[in-house]
């Protein structure tokens, strides 16, 4: 059996598409497509996750893995990916192995790795003088959102290429917006990023004040959380975090990834981002106690 969640789909005709990494994301992401009816085949560098992928998904619709992406993509409509950073996606997309290498003209990539709107551009750019349509497509709702198929995407392109894309990415997806030209779908994942580095940080404080005062935090986050206090990270994080609970969720090294964007692009438009920086080292010092894999409300741990 699979471990994806039993969901509904909106029918749409099989769609021959191919899915380009298998991480914690990935993996699932690519699961909804199979039973959603498409006909999927996948590609990732560890090609044993890809061949367990396969036998988990055995009873959809004839899946299969490629050896390389460029063999994953050719005959597929549209080429989803999801990688690591801007290098990962480079090394997938481009050179005689990658998956522009293998896509037809009229074809789409959708890449939701979270990388730089720059790289969403030039990737843009160079399908664009092969014929070949791009979105960026980066993705916010951690591993519960892909394993449960309630990812909210964030893209940027064109019009009509995303209304193709559409009725398949809603497969693993509970809302599929454009956001505005290519590049607009990273740039708004940096928005979501800035968010959340902030309200991490406040609960934190608020939770660390709490103990410290000696209130009973799991009544007072259920208080507060009925009012204006109320955020998704306190209604998902505030008690792990009172627990002081990190092993799942959303990596420390993934956020500072994410951050380094976030600062990038901030030097480039000129944006003032004094809590992110602030945060964004915050998020270094519990690295270096040793917190690159725990979930990102281990910002805590600084403040105990």
């Amino acid at each position: 059996m699979s471990s994806i969640n039993a969901k509904e789909y909106a029918a749409t005709a099989a769609t021959p598409v191919a899915f380009l990494g298998l991480g914690v994301m990935g993996h699932p992401m690519a699961g909804h497509l199979a039973r959603a009816g498409h006909a999927v085949t996948v590609y990732n560098r560890n090609a044993t996750k890809a061949q367990t992928w396969v036998q988990e998904f055995a009873d959809s619709r004839a899946p299969r893995h490629a050896a390389t992406p460029r063999e994953a993509a050719q005959g597929a409509q549209i080429v989803f990916c999801c990688v690591g950073n801007d290098d990962d996606l480079r090394s997938v997309v481009y050179g005689a192995n990658g998956a522009l290498a293998g896509m037809a003209p009229g074809s789409v990539l959708v890449d939701h790795t979270t990388a730089s709107a720059n790289v969403a551009r030039e990737i843009h750019d160079a399908a664009k003088n092969l014929g070949i349509h791009f979105i960026d497509a980066p993705v916010s709702g951690g591993q519960a959102g892909a394993q449960n198929g309630l990812l909210t995407v964030m893209c940027g392109g064109d019009a009509e290429v995303f209304e193709r894309v559409k009725p398949v990415a809603m497969a693993f997806s509970r809302a599929f917006t454009l956001m505005g030209a290519p590049g607009a779908g990273q740039l708004t994942k940096m928005v979501n990023q800035i968010c959340i580095a902030g309200l991490v940080q406040g609960l934190s404080e608020a939770i660390a004040f709490g103990q410290r005062a000696g209130l009973d935090m799991d009544l007072v986050l259920d208080v507060i959380g009925k009012g204006a206090a109320q955020s998704w990270q306190l209604d998902n994080r505030g008690k792990t975090m009172a627990a002081d609970q990190f092993n799942f969720g959303f990596a420390v090294d993934w956020m500072r990834k994410d951050l380094g964007l976030v600062l990038d692009e901030a030097k480039r438009n000129g944006a003032r981002l004094p809590v992110t920086a602030l945060v964004d080292q915050f998020y270094a010092d519990v690295q270096l106690m040793g917190g690159h894999r725990w979930d990102t409300s281990s910002l805590i741990k600084r403040l105990r």
